[in-house]
């Protein structure tokens, strides 16, 4: 019976270390890098955690209409070997965006460049 409960308990460890992994996406699995998109827009909010770092933007339309969009960018350790920090990128700030849309249509999208007033990273 010990041998069982072991055996158990080894499994939900396996299972709950993997988690992590399962949870992680393909690009293309999430986004279509034929629909680019460029806008330009204000932070309203950093998540710079793992997997992938995150940050949304308020986007005027044409019609001043505001929609606010979240944008995936690669691991935090990735970019900080790219140069970006924490504070690179601060609430507030207009930044460009370049990159790829959601497929499934929604205000989200991967940032392949993105340009602050005082550089592109």
């Amino acid at each position: 019976m010990r041998h069982i409960v072991s055996g158990l308990m080894i499994a939900a460890v396996l299972v709950a270390a993997s988690m992590p992994l399962m949870a992680h996406h393909s690009f293309a699995a999430e986004f279509d890098s034929a629909k680019t998109v460029k806008m330009t827009g204000v932070v309203t909010k950093i998540d710079w955690t793992n997997p992938h770092v995150w940050f949304y933007m308020d986007v005027k339309d044409d019609a001043g209409k505001i929609t606010n969009w979240g944008f995936e960018m690669g691991p935090p350790h990735l970019l900080q070997g790219q140069g970006w920090t924490r504070t690179t990128m601060k609430l507030g700030d207009v930044i460009t965006v370049q990159g790829s849309a959601a497929k499934n249509g929604s205000n989200r999208a991967n940032a392949r460049s993105v340009t602050t007033r005082w550089s592109t990273v």
